[in-house]
């Protein structure tokens, strides 16, 4: 019995030392919350961000909370951020990177080198390959949403607006960078897309490790099956995948990656490349089928495209100037794009505040900026944040809008669905490009709108925030039926 208590002394007492943490005079308010090593972790992964908006007006822009263990620097004050964006020596991005590929992913790759991989993605993404990835897209497309328009004209044909928009664009761009056409298998994206949303599903809880048994094994097998599905892509030259996937394919090579780690870091990709675009879209139209102010003025700016046809060729094989579209589509984002951009502290530093505040971060923490609640959701910034408005990016003359501030200061960044710095979205003017494409072919063919027309947008899946694009609870019911342009 003795030696009973005294080890659970000495448990307790060894517990005590690793978990204790006070602040000292140099660095943020510190809230460690109430349970032990968790600390804030159950709330933090409810609603990140209705947990860091408590913490905001508890502390201000800069605190660190305690989630599961780690201790988390959280600064809100866009004013400051490229004091974070643009430090690569005391702040790293890749060793968090690292975790969440194997936890989700299954992942190892111990040679990774980022700065080569992006610098191969940038020369297909933005280079002499940008043009023709488009005009891809937009064939898959076009073929895509014909085979889903009514066989009689007049027939209406009712869906959920979330899984006709993430499942056509996921179908069109998987065919247009990983050649699911290869075996002249039509029903190959299909295939892929059911698994990959049943993956989808379960992604959030992958990163954060909650997943339960009967989760974790249903995630293990639809893994196994999409890096099946995935096995040949960008093997072979004539495969029919992109060139983007074969230089993709040799790069991991050169960093050693056997055929197993490639194929998982093809389901990677696939994520990357795949998982945004599609729910885009869906806020995108939603927004506009329940505001008919904007969607009359985004169909008068494509309704002057179609007429010309040098312009319809330019939108739906490049970028065209469609200043009101833009403005719809960043004002949507601004609503819906929700991701952190983490980086782990190295080496000690002196974070810098806009406001001449200084802070110590230490070195082992986890340092995070979440733009969805500042600058996108900031009230000091946007009127109505919650509100959308299709014009908020556009001057009364119609030119567009860059001008927003903060505590009386011009806003560098007032926006950031993409990112920023180093790590800014490379495939930023392709996706931009693709959701265009798929609105004006859905805005000049379809007759669309709700099938109640008293329809609100559906609530965010507060679980999602962090991870990317915000997805919905539910859908929205819409119908639609080939569009009479006689």
């Amino acid at each position: 019995m003795f030696w009973t208590i005294f080890l659970l002394c000495q448990a307790a007492l060894l517990y005590f030392i690793l978990t204790h943490r006070t602040r000292s005079k140099s660095e943020p308010p510190l809230d460690k919350g109430v349970i032990p090593w968790l600390g804030h972790a159950l709330e933090f992964g409810k609603d990140a961000s209705k947990f860091l908006n408590r913490m905001k007006l508890k502390h201000g822009d800069i605190f660190t909370v305690r989630v599961a263990g780690r201790y988390v620097t959280v600064l809100l004050d866009p004013h400051s951020y490229d004091s974070i964006i643009n430090d690569s020596e005391s702040l790293d991005f890749t060793r968090y990177a690292q975790v969440l590929m194997e936890r989700i992913f299954n992942l190892r790759l111990p040679y990774h080198q980022p700065a080569k991989e992006k610098a191969m993605m940038k020369q297909h993404f933005l280079g002499g390959n940008f043009t023709a990835l488009n005009s891809t897209m937009s064939r898959h497309l076009q073929a895509l949403l014909k085979a889903e328009m009514p066989g009689n004209q007049k027939d209406w044909k009712e869906e959920g607006l979330f899984n006709f928009s993430y499942g056509t664009l996921f179908k069109a761009g998987y065919l247009t960078l990983f050649g699911g056409e290869q075996n002249n298998n039509s029903t190959d994206p299909l295939k892929v897309y059911k698994e990959y949303r049943m993956f989808d599903d379960l992604l959030t809880k992958m990163a954060r490790g909650t997943l339960k048994p009967e989760e974790k094994r249903t995630a293990q097998t639809v893994r196994q099956r999409l890096w099946e599905l995935l096995a040949q892509a960008g093997l072979a030259e004539d495969s029919g995948s992109n060139p983007w996937l074969h230089a993709y394919r040799r790069l991991l090579q050169e960093e050693g990656a056997d055929e197993e780690m490639q194929r998982r870091a093809i389901l990677m990709q696939l994520w990357a490349t795949q998982g945004n675009v599609g729910p885009a879209a869906f806020w995108l139209l939603g927004f506009l089928l329940t505001n008919p102010e904007a969607l009359t003025a985004v169909r008068r700016e494509f309704n002057t495209i179609s007429h010309t046809e040098t312009s319809e060729a330019r939108l739906l094989d490049g970028p065209v100037n469609t200043p009101v579209f833009d403005s719809a589509l960043e004002e949507t984002l601004r609503l819906t794009a929700a991701s952190f951009i983490t980086r782990e502290v190295v080496q000690e530093k002196t974070l810098h505040m806009a406001d001449g505040q200084e802070y110590l971060l230490r070195r082992g923490d986890r340092v995070c900026l979440f733009p969805f609640n500042s600058p996108q959701m900031d009230h000091e910034i946007y009127h109505e944040p919650q509100k959308y408005r299709y014009n908020r990016f556009l001057n009364e003359d119609g030119s567009v809008k860059r001008d927003f501030y903060k505590g009386g200061k011009r806003l560098k960044y007032y926006t950031m669905p993409w990112g920023a710095g180093a790590n800014g979205c490379v495939g930023k003017q392709f996706a931009i490009n693709t959701i265009r494409q798929f609105v004006y072919m859905v805005l000049t063919n379809f007759d669309l709108e709700l099938c109640d027309p008293n329809a609100q947008m559906p609530d965010v899946n507060p679980g999602r925030y962090g991870f990317g694009m915000l997805q919905p609870e539910g859908d929205l019911l819409v119908r639609y039926k080939t569009r009479n342009t006689h």
